[in-house]
């Protein structure tokens, strides 16, 4: 019922040709949401003033009441007067001579609330309906100090994004913790005493997160109240009262997005979509390529040497070129229509003008399940519009049918590298990128850019991911689509996503498959680009793709449970960790050791969420054995991080860190390695010394070994210039997360324990 009188004021709002709420008209709903206004009475005029009821207080605010006038205080439009009846006239007078030639309602005389306007007692509460996440609440500080504290602190203790899908109270709650009015309002600052309490702020979140589905029913964008005010009662207890409030209405359906009767919002397209194809396309049993040469390398025929070279099944492949009878052994036919049999996969790396083509023959015949689409530009270039209305109009049709029509992965993409599908259409000459090898990562690697996947593949070459896509500019399937279906891969551990931008509601798509992830007890890395506007217009240079608002995105994600990083190195640092971490259990205490005393400092100075662990009796019995047998019991104490100085060598390091890791007080570890010291085997094999790291026995496979046989997460630092780049090389080829200061190994434990507490 209170949904629908919420839709019966916007409705009449719509009706009269407007796009905005009156404040009254707003006010009016946050009653409707159990929320607290001001004492208010209407007027149409000055001259109606004298017959006004009676407001509280000495003063009151007058402000005017027109659909046209949205920054009311900016314009003139509110005044602060004594609660006299000449006061309020005169003021509604002067509003009357301002705003003459504008539509204007009448004047609402409103009681005139005391609060201290000091830092955490204004507060912004809004909901706004964004395309690429749907409806979304924010909380944060208001007045004047909400651009500063946006500036100034850390990201998600100023403005606080949330999701309503999905959302509960409980989440609510935790969702506040650690944000800065929050902490202001409710005693989280020492010494303070709480203002109001904790659960009035979730009790405020809560009605915007409750009306979320209302207002996008009824086609409400914004509702926003700036600000909410702590007002303290006669017994000292805190209250919320809403000063302002602010409504912007507008289509939320059209061409792409529905509103469904729940409220929910839906892509049209994404619901016709037969995304399970999504299996077929990673693992197909039949495939055909179209763009081979059959004389030279293009990208066509090293895709096509890439399915042979990856083992997929020659009898079962096909090249669509007329005029020819076979290219690398693998049969041709002239044409769509002439394959033999509707394939799993069809690759298409033609000249763009000849693609929506294709496609459209493609889907017409019946001949693919999925495609992947390499040539970009297919619907941005001019002079297209026919051919790729054919495409569209193909498509939409044959996902009518009873095949469902195929799914598409691309444009402008490099495709995708199955090792379970045995291909890899990454157009890359293998001596250009060797692919990696061997043991298969539990790893699935989806980004929107080729470039940025390729440059990956070649600083990993240790990790093998089971599945590494990119997709492009997401004209069909888009990143939660694949997150969405990888999700039931309970065999897949992590999952790396690099995206420029969301299609509409992919970004909520995003979140529930990430909350199914995280909830399995598995791990999502994302790193989001196109943050500013120059990054943005640069994404949409080359993937056509639309960058939202960051700060929303990384706090959704965050909340969600992904690990979100701010840069690329962050973004490769985490790949290493978090795959070297798979089936490694997290915890807080660190335990450390390292030939120098600044890293140790460096240690104690970077712990963020952890604590330096406190070692046993036993341990620290065992450390003492270890020290004295290297002899250099003189100089060396024992604690946590231990230094064993530079005189240290090899077996002290090992057996003095085998000893902290394996104490049952110690959850993670880190091994500092300043490899300058003569007393350690760092260097490669070269003249003018002995040493060689990849010998049987260095320390390289001696650290391998126990990180293997260790279930506790741990890293190595290698602090040094190039000449120890082979040291560092030969613990990652065997499997041991190296990185080459302690601050940045420390920020990535951090990452990955802050992803596992959440």
């Amino acid at each position: 019922m209170i949904d629908e009188k919420k839709g019966a004021i916007v409705a009449a709002a719509a009706a009269d040709g407007r796009d905005a709420l009156t404040e009254p008209e707003g006010v009016e709903i946050l009653a409707l949401m159990g929320l607290r206004a001001p004492v208010s009475l209407a007027v149409s005029g000055s001259s109606e003033v004298a017959g006004l009821g009676p407001v509280p207080g000495d003063g009151v605010v007058v402000k005017v009441v027109s659909p046209e006038i949205l920054h009311k205080t900016e314009a003139g439009g509110v005044a602060m007067v004594r609660n006299e009846p000449e006061a309020i006239r005169a003021a509604i007078a002067d509003m009357e001579g301002r705003f003459k030639g504008v539509r204007v309602d009448g004047y609402a005389i409103n009681e005139r609330v005391a609060f201290e306007p000091r830092l955490g007692h204004e507060i912004i509460v809004g909901y706004r309906f964004a395309r690429d996440f749907g409806p979304l609440v924010s909380f944060g500080p208001g007045g004047i100090y909400t651009e500063f504290l946006a500036k100034s602190f850390k990201p998600g203790a100023a403005t606080l994004f949330l999701s309503p899908d999905g959302a509960s109270r409980d989440s609510v709650r935790a969702a506040l913790r650690g944000n800065a009015v929050r902490e202001l309002l409710c005693g989280g600052l020492r010494g303070t005493k709480a203002t109001i309490d904790e659960e009035r702020l979730v009790d405020l979140v809560w009605a915007f997160v409750e009306a979320a589905p209302a207002f996008a029913r009824a086609g409400v964008t914004e509702f926003e109240v700036n600000p909410f005010v702590v007002v303290r009662g006669a017994d000292g207890t805190g209250s919320l009262v809403a000063l302002d409030a602010l409504a912007k209405l507008d289509r939320i359906a059209g061409d792409e997005l529905a509103v469904a009767p729940d409220g929910s919002v839906v892509n049209r397209a994404q619901a016709s979509r037969p995304v399970d194809k999504i299996d077929r396309l990673l693992r197909p049993a039949s495939a055909a390529v179209i763009g081979v040469s059959e004389k030279g390398m293009n990208n066509g025929r090293i895709i096509l040497r890439n399915l042979i070279d990856n083992g997929f099944d020659r009898s079962r492949l096909y090249v669509v070129k007329p005029g020819c009878a076979e290219v690398d052994g693998v049969r041709c036919v002239p044409d769509v229509a002439s394959l033999p049999e509707r394939v799993d996969l069809f690759v298409l790396s033609i000249p763009a003008a000849q693609t929506p083509g294709c496609i459209a023959e493609l889907a017409e015949n019946d001949k693919a399940e999925a495609v992947i689409v390499i040539p970009g530009g297919l619907e941005e270039k001019s002079g297209t519009e026919a051919i790729v209305g054919r495409m569209r109009d193909a498509i939409a049709a044959s996902r009518g049918t009873k095949g469902r029509g195929p799914i598409l992965n691309g444009g402008n993409c490099l495709g995708i590298r199955s090792v379970p599908g045995r291909y890899n259409t990454l157009f890359i000459p293998e001596y250009k990128l060797p692919m990696p090898s061997g043991k298969v990562d539990p790893v699935a690697f989806i980004s929107q850019s080729g470039a940025f996947a390729i440059s990956r593949v070649s600083k990993h070459p240790d990790v093998n991911p089971k599945y590494l896509v990119t997709c492009g500019n997401q004209m069909d399937v888009t990143v939660g689509d694949y997150l969405e279906r990888l999700a039931d891969d309970e065999a897949i551990r992590l999952y790396a996503v690099y995206v420029e931008g969301f299609k509409p509601l992919d970004g909520l798509k995003t979140l529930r498959a990430v909350r199914r992830i995280v909830a399995g007890g598995r791990r999502v890395v994302f790193y989001r680009a196109g943050r500013t506007a120059a990054g943005a217009a640069a994404s949409a240079s080359h993937t056509a793709s639309i960058a939202g608002d960051y700060p929303v995105t990384r706090a959704l994600l965050r909340q969600a449970g992904a690990a979100v990083v701010e840069s690329l190195d962050d973004f490769d640092d985490a790949l290493t960790l978090f795959t070297a971490f798979v089936g490694k259990e997290p915890g807080p205490r660190l335990g450390a050791v390292s030939n120098a005393g600044f890293e140790c400092v460096a240690m104690a100075d970077n712990l963020g969420v952890m604590t330096l662990a406190e070692l046993s009796a036993a341990a620290n019995e065992r450390l003492a054995r270890v020290i004295d047998e290297a002899k250099v019991g003189e100089i060396v104490d024992i604690h946590n991080p231990l230094d064993i100085t530079p005189t240290g060598d090899d077996d002290a390091y090992v057996r003095s860190f085998e000893a902290i890791i394996g104490d049952g007080g110690v959850d993670v570890g880190l091994v500092g390695l300043v490899p300058l010291s003569g007393r350690i085997n760092t260097l490669a094999a070269g003249t003018g010394h002995g040493e060689d790291v990849s010998r049987p026995g260095a320390l390289p496979e001696r650290l391998a070994e126990l990180f293997a046989r260790t279930a506790k997460p741990w890293v190595v630092v290698v602090d040094s210039g190039e000449l120890y780049d082979p040291l560092a090389r030969e613990l990652s080829r065997r499997g041991v997360p190296t990185f080459r200061t302690a601050d940045r190994a420390l920020r990535m434990l951090n990452l990955w324990l802050e992803a596992a507490v959440r």
